[in-house]
């Protein structure tokens, strides 16, 4: 069964930019890492400080050796930092979806 990590993110509207950088980073490094990325999506009207990210995996024991793998690619671990040096992620949530099926 496949499972869909959806990560909502809480970010600094004054640095959507940053964020934006942030989020195309991982556009390769997420899939290098073995996650399905589906997307990052940013704002565009109304609310302007939540951004969405969607990564599907076959199984939370496969979205835990992607975390681990994540953790010590170092594209990764400078996007991390950068996130941390430049704090345009004021939070963020995980939730763990599965699809509907007939």
């Amino acid at each position: 069964m496949t499972i869909t990590c959806c990560i909502r993110y809480v970010i600094d509207p004054f640095q959507r930019d940053a964020f934006e950088t942030y989020a195309r980073n991982w556009l390769s490094i997420i899939p290098a890492c073995g996650g399905d990325l589906l997307g990052y999506f940013l704002p565009h009207e109304g609310t302007n400080n939540i951004a969405i990210a969607l990564i599907s995996f076959d199984s939370l024991a496969a979205y835990e050796a992607y975390r681990a793998r994540l953790k010590a690619d170092p594209a990764g671990a400078a996007n991390f930092a950068m996130a941390q040096e430049e704090r345009f992620i004021l939070s963020e949530e995980r939730t763990f979806l599965k699809p509907v099926t007939p």
